[in-house]
């Protein structure tokens, strides 16, 4: 990683200031003191400070304070030093030094970012001058721990499409070939009494009764019964999902969650059901003792289960946090290698990939299987999703993409709330999990063995991780189906796919070439998986990189320049049809370029 000059510092976690649909979003936004501000967002204040950059050292400017964001800028110098930071990302404000605290810049407020980096401002001594921006930014950045409302609920942008009819179960599941004579759809949780973390609409067994379904939810950690995620329509293989088993340390027995697991392995005559856990043996073991546990031999005779030896959601924290220390704010240069394998972030990414690839592989080769961790709702996501990833091209499309988001992860329970903490003080929670970052990053390697398999760009993925913390859509927010029902999130609050959606040019890979029944199985070895630089080191300057590679933005221009060339054929088509060229003049548009004007614009160096 080579060191590159420093540029002027810009630290805006969408690239606002400098992205394409910078220009698209100020002309709805109210232009506020050097910033544009979105429609329902409200300034709470402003205040002269020092702003402790560790690449620019410390630059004096204004922060302005609103309901949804901090915003910086520099007031010292003609080299622009900015900050937008979305409160959503905060997950933690400390006060820096004391009144009695010596030495220069030695007292003002420390800033922990969800997002891989802190912020540092250096404020007067005299007067407790800290104290009112504290406890505003303390106020605004924890919304839900003073009783306010998150931002999204206060949003008032609007967007021609409404993201939120991007995945309708029904639709998705009939785009799987559901039903049929294997499986059925039920609604017997249309008000979340059978499962109260689970969506609405279920695919389950053709032959299991409502009763059955009833009596498996007992023997299973918070009543996630296993359900369909996805069926292979040639060989009629199927990805199903749950939590353990409720065996506990005296090995409980359930016949009717026996003869269920057996229902879903003679769907397709499978002739033994696979069982991942994505638990290490030991952690599934000792489960037990708190009553859960795994699929036992005796009791599941048809079943082979495999165990992942992914780890938990403790493991992960602590390894994105020791990755943090070494890419933020200087990148650990002298023993670069050896301190990125000691965060084992990557050992982790590995071993996620490798149970989905294990998942696809035993579908994709005609048996079914059924995925569970200990709820059902971290490492199963995970695994369930990525798995679908690799056999189903539909979710490499950007549509596909959003579907496969609002269904494994969003309706299916993962406890955005907990593992984020929107809006919530308590920085040290320990619910709090990279478990979502995990598994975009796992997509974004996955992008990079096959470029060209994949309809959507990094954009996507970064824009999405952004607004995972921004609180500014609704899409990530509450932990489950019917805790954001009673919130009513999608009529209160805009769809983070009503913001993408309205310019999709921004997310679409150019090298995009659909293949729709090609299975990918990606190397999930150590030597094939690197470090996603642009994301966890986009803040550092020094860093050397390029949201879009020379390559592609080479790419995207020949294929804007052959459009302009098509549509410049129709015009001469049509003009060659016209009876007259006086008709042709009075239909044409006033604005109308001349052939001699589109020729002198297109001209470009091959």
């Amino acid at each position: 990683m080579a060191s590159a000059p420093i540029a002027p510092y810009n630290s805006s976690p969408l690239g606002n200031s400098s992205s394409p649909n910078a220009s698209r979003e100020s002309l709805k936004m109210e232009p506020l003191a050097d910033f544009a501000m979105l429609p329902g967002e409200e300034r709470v204040t402003d205040k002269e400070i020092i702003y402790i950059c560790p690449f620019n050292a410390a630059v004096k400017g204004k922060v302005f304070i609103t309901n949804y964001r901090l915003y910086f800028k520099n007031t010292d110098s003609e080299t622009p030093v900015t900050l937008d930071v979305p409160l959503g990302v905060i997950s933690r404000v400390e006060k820096m030094g004391g009144a009695s605290s010596r030495g220069e810049n030695s007292y003002g407020l420390e800033i922990t970012c969800k997002d891989m980096r802190n912020l540092r401002f250096a404020l007067k001594q005299e007067g407790h001058s800290r104290r009112d921006i504290f406890e505003i930014l303390f106020k605004y950045a924890f919304p839900l721990s003073h009783g306010m409302q998150l931002f999204a609920f206060l949003s008032q942008e609007k967007y021609e499409e409404n993201g939120w009819n991007v995945y309708e179960p029904m639709d998705e599941y009939r785009r799987q070939g559901l039903p049929n004579s294997e499986w059925r759809i039920t609604f017997i949780n249309k008000t979340y009494e059978l499962c109260d973390t689970y969506p609405t609409v279920l695919a389950v067994p053709y032959k299991a009764t409502e009763e059955d379904l009833k009596r498996v939810a007992t023997f299973r950690s918070r009543c996630r019964i296993p359900v369909l995620s996805w069926f292979h329509k040639e060989n009629h293989a199927v990805i199903t999902r749950c939590s353990q088993p409720l065996v506990g340390m005296s090995g409980k027995r359930n016949k009717d969650d026996e003869r269920y697991l057996d229902l879903i392995r003679e769907a397709n005559g499978t002739t033994k059901l696979t069982i991942y856990d994505a638990r290490p043996n030991v952690n599934a073991v000792a489960n037990k003792a708190t009553g859960g546990g795994y699929e036992g031999d005796d009791a599941y005779q048809n079943a082979e289960l495999v165990f992942l030896d992914i780890h938990n959601i403790h493991v992960m924290r602590e390894s994105l946090k020791k990755l943090k220390d070494i890419v933020y704010p200087n990148v650990e240069e002298s023993h670069w290698l050896s301190s990125l394998e000691s965060t084992h972030w990557l050992e982790h990414i590995k071993l996620v990939l490798s149970g989905a690839i294990q998942v696809a592989d035993k579908v994709s080769s005609g048996s079914s299987v059924v995925v569970h961790c200990s709820d059902g709702w971290d490492r199963t996501a995970q695994l369930t999703s990525l798995a679908m990833l690799m056999l189903d091209s539909y979710y490499r499309t950007l549509r596909g993409f959003q579907v496969l988001l609002e269904k494994e992860w969003i309706g299916f329970g993962h406890k955005f709330a907990s593992r984020i903490g929107h809006g919530d003080k308590n920085h040290a929670d320990q619910d709090r999990s990279p478990i979502f970052l995990q598994f975009i990053d796992c997509v974004w390697q996955m992008t990079k063995q096959f470029p060209t398999a994949f309809e959507f760009n990094e954009r996507l993925l970064v824009v999405i991780l952004d607004h995972l913390y921004s609180c500014r859509f609704g899409t990530f927010l509450y932990n489950c189906e019917s805790v954001r029902d009673s919130n009513s999130v999608r009529g209160k609050t805009v769809s983070l796919w009503s913001f993408v959606n309205s310019d999709t040019s921004l997310y679409i890979n150019p090298f995009y070439t659909p293949e729709s029944s090609r299975v990918l199985y990606p190397v999930a070895s150590m030597r094939h998986l690197e470090l996603w630089v642009t994301y966890y080191i986009r803040w550092n300057p020094r860093i050397q990189h390029q949201q879009q590679s020379p390559v592609e933005q080479r790419y995207k221009e020949l294929l804007a320049l052959r459009d302009q060339y098509l549509k410049k054929l129709e015009e001469l088509k049509l003009s060659d049809s016209a009876p007259s060229s006086t008709h042709l003049t009075n239909s044409s548009t006033p604005n109308a370029a001349t052939p001699n004007q589109h020729i002198t614009h297109l001209q470009t160096p091959f």
